[in-house]
């Protein structure tokens, strides 16, 4: 009996070991998808391609995932060109998503490459055409691997406004979202924005609390409330964005709760973020707009406390704004108190600047007002007529 014991358990670790022999010897062939690659996106029946506007997101493109049938990293091309036979391209970006944001400065340079432009004085270029858009699927991360997948072309037709037509430029904003912040993770929350530089439409500034610890996400930026796309944030350190990524970047991480100076450069794409003691800083009970362009107009004998108060926001007490304020073209300023003890102008610096004594010159207009009583800075934000 016990020699049939051993005898058995000599067969079980003979068929054990052949077993792991064969599954070492299992080999995966990657395949062709049957179902291919295609964009599942719904285009617009037409895009408007503004200049101004060139940095916005004009379509983010989605297709179907591609399944070569082994364990291998499948990465997306996507491909734009003037011309529906694809002879020449421009490969927009590459990704392992299945999706990847195309901006309206490059459609744009689609547009220009099929002969269309904004100048309404040469006639023999049209300023609305198509462009056209495909994705190709790859097994790996080297583009030259044979095995692939195309999709059909997507063919969009694109407008470039003549320059006389072209409404006037409108400038970018950032908005902070996050559990961080004031708004906590609603896009659509009251968002603070940055301060735009008044040099600079690619530089944006903010000094104020941020809320932080172990249990805080922390903050990202957003260019238009109401929307999660595109969003800014952090990708191994790096300042990035969701259109560079093809994917949503991480949040900006906040240490403690505690007062900070941010700033970042959508250009160079570098950002500054670092703690600062407004323990000494100065608090107001009111702050307020006074000025010929504005309703109320300057205090006098006969009117003296117009000021169209801002509201003081509850996170951060050195933040104030106002929902709609209607201006004229005119001087104003911001002042304390309802006093003239202390008051920030900013001279032709408009819609957005910092302090400098002068009286800011204001555009007509309803606006969105912010302003800042630490550092002086002020933006104006144009409301939809």
């Amino acid at each position: 009996m016990k020699k049939l014991s051993i005898f058995l358990l000599t067969m079980i670790a003979v068929i054990g070991f052949s077993s792991c022999e064969h599954d070492d010897d299992v080999v995966f062939t990657a395949q062709p998808d049957p179902e291919g690659v295609n964009f599942t996106t719904s285009f617009a029946s037409n895009y408007t391609l503004n200049a101004a506007s060139s940095t916005n997101l004009a379509e983010r493109f989605v297709w179907n995932e591609v399944d070569f049938g082994a364990p291998t990293t499948v990465t997306y091309e996507l491909q734009g060109s003037a011309t529906q036979d694809f002879s020449s391209f421009d490969v927009i970006g590459t990704t392992s998503e299945t999706n990847l944001g195309v901006t309206i400065a490059q459609m744009m340079s689609l547009a220009v490459d099929a002969g269309l432009d904004n100048d309404p004085a040469t006639e023999e270029m049209p300023n609305t055409g198509v462009i056209y858009f495909r994705v190709r699927a790859f097994a790996g991360t080297d583009g030259g691997n044979a095995l692939e997948e195309i999709s059909d072309a997507a063919s969009l037709n694109v407008t470039l406004p003549e320059a006389s037509e072209e409404e006037e430029e409108t400038k970018m904003n950032l908005f902070l979202v996050g559990d961080a912040t004031a708004a906590g993770w609603d896009n659509n929350n009251n968002n603070m924005p940055l301060f735009r530089d008044s040099e600079n439409d690619n530089v944006f500034y903010f000094q104020g609390r941020f809320a932080g610890g172990a249990a805080v996400e922390g903050f990202k930026l957003l260019s238009m409330r109401g929307a999660w796309q595109p969003q800014w944030g952090l990708s191994d350190g790096n300042f990035t964005n969701s259109e560079i990524l093809g994917e949503d970047p991480s949040a900006f991480p906040v240490d403690s709760d505690a007062y900070y100076s941010f700033s970042v450069n959508t250009e160079d794409m570098t950002y500054t973020f670092e703690e600062v003691d407004a323990s000494s800083a100065a608090s107001y009970d009111v702050i307020g707009l006074v000025g010929a362009g504005t309703s109320v107009g300057w205090p006098g004998d006969d009117n003296p406390t117009p000021d169209i108060q801002l509201t003081q926001l509850n996170f951060d007490s050195h933040i104030w704004y106002a929902e709609s304020v209607t201006l004229t073209d005119g001087p104003l300023k911001f002042r304390a108190n309802l006093a003239w003890d202390t008051s920030w102008g900013g001279g032709e610096n408009f819609p957005s600047g910092q302090a400098t004594g002068d009286d800011i010159m204001a555009s007509a207009g309803t606006y969105e007002v912010w302003f800042n009583d630490l550092t002086g800075r002020y933006i104006f934000i144009p409301l939809e007529p």
